[in-house]
């Protein structure tokens, strides 16, 4: 069974349009054991949401993990974990901080109870609320 999560990048060092051109990238540059522990817990074909953090704060698209078991080719120690993703769509329209911070259905979220966790989980519930916001 697939799982979900999403994951932050910002958009001034690394955007969706950015992804949308390259096709597939290294999700690189993640020094948080947690973060690092859900992506050695990725599986190819789980799916993520795209956020763009600091600038714009929202939801923007949604990659899917092409790879998984890689060492981050920016850690020369060679302990980090991360993986590979590739763009699925642009949602229809961004999902806001605000608008997630504001819904009760999603007050467990862990981008809000885990603010500075660049890669979280994500549950099925909170993923399909998600989608139905992004389609209003």
């Amino acid at each position: 069974m697939h799982r979900y999560w999403l994951m932050k990048s910002e958009p001034e060092k690394y955007g969706w349009d950015a992804l949308l051109r390259d096709g597939e990238t290294v999700w690189d540059g993640v020094r948080n054991h947690r973060a690092s522990n859900n992506m050695r817990a990725m599986q190819v074909g789980d799916q993520a949401f795209f956020y763009h953090s600091v600038t714009g704060k929202e939801i923007v698209g949604i990659v899917e993990i092409s790879r998984t078991g890689l060492i981050d080719p920016t850690d020369p120690e060679g302990k980090w974990a991360t993986v590979m993703v590739k763009p699925v769509r642009a949602l229809e329209r961004p999902v806001t901080l605000a608008e997630i911070k504001g819904d009760a259905a999603l007050e467990g979220i862990e981008l809000v109870r885990l603010s500075r966790l660049s890669v979280a989980e994500i549950t099925p519930s909170e993923w399909e609320h998600i989608l139905a916001l992004a389609a209003r």
